[in-house]
């Protein structure tokens, strides 16, 4: 599932209630351009840069302001949208589809915490099966089936089912990343932290920067540590500290899964699983899932069993508009799902909605660390999320159900109540951590494209 879907501007002078045409060179992400709109459904597609977008002749500021607010949400739906596109048509010798268009390893099907029966099953069935992976800290394990040769992922997890209805299987979904900035390379893990308070990302890797201190990271992908424009900027706005920037919980020990690497594999369910693991192996008590994407029984398990062990999730909503059906693991239970906010506290019009939704966080008009230096301006669900699972990380030092609950309740007693009174599909139980927003403009956050400051 994609870092939830969000746009980090690369860098120019940023002006105040302008729009500015962003050079390709300079936009973070490295991906290819793709002719032509979408067909696929919008569920589960990563953050993504904002292109060039040439902005309209307007009477007035505010209108222009307005004009861009608009296309920033229509442009990164079509981008999303593009990108699964490109990644099927570039990697089709290891990327499949399931049922609903959403991308999935090929040649793979998952099956949750196997009986002896459901493996006796596949195999007379005609499915190799492979090692079990043991996901230690969660109870759970998984092991690979790989269909008989000719049948495709969406013929096998059927067939599965029918043949043994007591059997968890499902496809090994992909959960996009959003994707890396030129130049970026391998990144070196450092143990350590600067405070008490434990915090853990799942996302992809993590560059050095000035406002951040040590970060232990770990690689669940093929190829490795790989540093990540998303993973980089979500990092800085959990624990960084530099200056006129603060994160949520500046100081705070970071751990960091990169479940992306350097495979176009990376990101899928049966990784993320393996990261989750870890952080509940390494007793990390607030983890914050960069990542969206559709409904997969292996992420549902991993995530119910973390919240019932007293660890909180806190995952983005997702850009894919107000009308899109919820999307993962957010929607979970037990989940805390964030939306986000403008500057002037208006919910982004991208934003997913739902009565799933628990808090507003800023989510556009702000800066964090670039994985080049600096900082960039950022838009997406994916940049309130953080700011919210800092917030939860103060109050809750160690993994426990009935603190979890507490922490989650004095947050919400803190959240300004916009919207319809009381919690709502739009604003969830309210606004927090609008002081966290740092402007651009107050860090030098380099050229891009920035409505209504």
């Amino acid at each position: 599932m994609g870092p939830c879907h969000c746009w980090i501007v690369g860098s120019l002078s940023v002006v105040a209630m302008s729009v500015v045409a962003l050079p390709a060179s300079a936009q973070l992400g490295g991906l290819p351009s793709i002719p032509g709109g979408g067909g696929l459904p919008m569920g589960g597609f990563p953050d993504l840069p904002l292109p060039a977008v040439a902005a309209p002749r307007l009477p007035t500021v505010s209108g222009l302001a307005r004009q861009a607010q608009s296309l920033e949400g229509q442009t990164l739906s079509a981008l999303r949208g593009r990108q699964v596109q490109a990644l099927i048509r570039d990697h089709a010798d290891v990327i499949d589809v399931d049922d609903h268009g959403q991308a999935v390893v090929r040649g793979e099907v998952l099956i949750l915490s196997p009986s002896p029966q459901s493996l006796a099953i596949a195999r007379k069935a005609g499915f190799r099966v492979g090692d079990e992976t043991r996901l230690e800290g969660l109870d759970l394990s998984t092991v690979t089936l790989t269909p008989p040769a000719g049948v495709p992922a969406r013929e096998a997890v059927r067939r599965l089912q029918a043949l043994d209805p007591q059997g968890q299987y499902d496809f090994n979904h992909i959960y996009l990343g959003a994707g890396t900035a030129a130049g970026e390379a391998g990144v070196r893990a450092a143990g350590g932290g600067g405070s008490g308070v434990r915090i853990g990302l799942v996302d992809g890797g993590v560059a050095a920067h000035p406002s951040l201190g040590p970060v232990e990271q770990r690689g669940f992908a093929p190829g490795g540590l790989k540093v990540s424009a998303h993973g980089t900027a979500v990092a800085s706005l959990m624990v960084g500290r530099s200056r006129a920037f603060r994160g949520a919980a500046p100081g705070a020990r970071l751990l960091v899964a990169d479940v992306y690497g350097g495979s176009p594999t990376g990101g899928s369910a049966a990784i993320i699983a393996q990261a989750l693991a870890w952080m509940a192996r390494s007793k990390v008590p607030v983890i914050n899932v960069s990542l969206v994407g559709p409904p997969n029984v292996t992420l549902r398990a991993a995530v119910a069993a973390l919240t019932a062990r007293g660890h909180l999730v806190v995952a983005a909503v997702g850009n894919d508009g107000p009308a899109a059906p919820p999307l993962y693991p957010a929607a979970y239970p037990g989940v805390v799902a964030v939306t986000g906010v403008d500057s002037r506290r208006r919910v982004l019009p991208e934003a997913g909605r739902g009565g799933h939704v628990d808090f507003a966080a800023p989510g556009a008009d702000m800066a964090g660390a670039s994985s080049q230096g600096g900082y960039v301006a950022l838009r997406g669900t994916s940049f309130a999320a953080p700011l919210v699972a800092g917030r939860l990380a103060l109050d809750l030092p160690e993994p426990d159900k009935a603190d979890a609950d507490r922490a989650v309740a004095t947050l919400s007693r803190q959240a300004r109540d916009l919207g319809a009174q009381g919690a709502d599909p739009v604003y969830g139980k309210g606004l927090v951590a609008f002081d966290l927003r740092t402007s651009p403009v107050a860090v030098g956050a380099g050229r891009g494209v920035l409505a209504g400051e």
